[in-house]
């Protein structure tokens, strides 16, 4: 017997249309690791019709209430691609059902159990990203209703943090014993070992401290800022590159010779993913002051060639990112002088930061890698069958 491995994206190669950038990818192949053979129910299709209802009422929202209409809540939608996947569940014979998302499974019926595993339930993204802002009520309610069908349709509900899955719990009233934390794991393999990471650790510059900053939206991601402590430090007479990574900072602005825009790079070929994996190992601290995120995968890829990551205490990102150990958690609101200090204070210790890399490369072989989710993910599976 398969394991019925749901998307609406595609998830059987890597690609721009892959599901969540990628990750959709590598939960798959995590579990095929394992020993765990699966089909690709995906991609669905938007099979509603006539489309311009839903065209018409995003319209009606928009020019008479100011707001955001989600087709991606509507149980039209949610419904037609429960129906697809329920054809398709009868082509074979599936022990379980895995999704990658919420949606495809919440109108589900079927016999086999039903897993999901997610980064973050309706209630968080509310108002937490721009696309999920200022939304109309009927939207709100549909995605609450979502959410709470999906919960109680499946034996498992699978998140990738903490705040994730007690937001199920305390919002959604889950039961406990239902609510997993499963960590994602990194995009950009390493193969490395301790005594490596600990010589490629040694190899960086005593002398001049490197940031990168990788992001696809500059603003939500905290670009600004982390321009602005490339900036302090370098005026602190501490010699500074900055490396920004998958976005161009706005065109007004005039960047200093010590901040080099790389634009985006992708990590479809395995030229991108090599370039990137220099581009992180050559460098001392990632730095990602975000305004929202979920679990920023960036974070373990950091983590997988010992660099530690500066970012902020916000969404599920507490889960990846431990203070003092691979990594430090600041305030949103913290100053940019805080971080600059705490920058200075490691650098220029190097015992701490030798510590500080290899603390992060330990959390990568531990926790944030996909072999260590894969386990995870195969033991809830198993449970799911008894």
């Amino acid at each position: 017997m398969k394991l019925a491995y749901v998307t609406i994206k595609h998830a059987e190669q890597l690609g721009k249309a892959t599901e969540w950038s990628g990750t959709g990818y590598y939960v798959a192949e995590a579990l095929k690791h394992q020993g765990e053979s699966l089909d690709y129910l995906g991609p669905l299709e938007d099979k509603v019709f006539p489309h311009a209802a839903r065209k018409l009422k995003r319209h009606y929202y928009e020019r008479f209430f100011q707001k955001r209409y989600l087709k991606d809540t509507d149980p039209s939608t949610l419904r037609s691609y429960a129906n697809q996947v329920s054809k398709k569940l009868k082509q074979a014979s599936y022990k379980a059902v895995l999704s990658a998302t919420i949606n495809p499974i919440a109108y589900l019926e079927c016999k086999q159990p039903i897993l999901f595993w997610a980064d973050a339930t309706f209630q968080n993204t509310a108002e937490f990203y721009p696309k999920y802002s200022n939304l109309c009520r009927e939207s709100v309610a549909k995605g609450h209703e979502m959410e709470r069908l999906a919960i109680e349709n499946c034996r498992f509900a699978i998140y990738s943090s903490h705040w994730a899955a007690q937001t199920a719990i305390d919002f959604y009233k889950a039961d406990p014993e239902k609510v997993k934390v499963v960590p994602f794991g990194s995009n950009l393999e390493s193969n490395l070992t301790t005594e490596e990471i600990g010589r490629l650790v040694k190899s960086r510059s005593s002398t001049t401290c490197k940031l990168i900053f990788i992001g696809v939206d500059w603003i939500r991601k905290g670009g600004d800022k982390a321009l602005k402590v490339a900036q302090a430090l370098h005026e602190s007479g501490i010699p500074t590159e900055l490396k920004i990574l998958g976005c161009q900072p706005p065109a007004e602005l005039i960047l200093p010779d010590f901040v080099q825009p790389l634009g985006y790079i992708s990590k479809f070929t395995q030229s991108g993913q090599d370039k990137i994996a220099q581009l992180i190992s050559d460098s001392h601290f990632l730095i990602l002051p975000t305004l929202a995120d979920c679990s920023p995968i960036v974070f373990c890829e950091a983590n997988a060639f010992g660099v530690p990551c500066l970012t902020t205490d916000v969404g599920g990102i507490p889960t990846i990112v431990k203070s003092d150990s691979n990594g430090r958690l600041f305030d949103v609101q913290a100053s940019t002088d805080e971080y600059r200090d705490y920058i200075s204070d490691v650098f220029f210790d190097y015992a701490r930061y030798k510590e500080m890399a290899l603390a992060s490369f330990d959390a990568y072989k531990t926790r944030l890698n996909w072999n260590t989710a894969g386990k995870s993910v195969k033991r809830l599976l198993a449970e799911a069958l008894n």
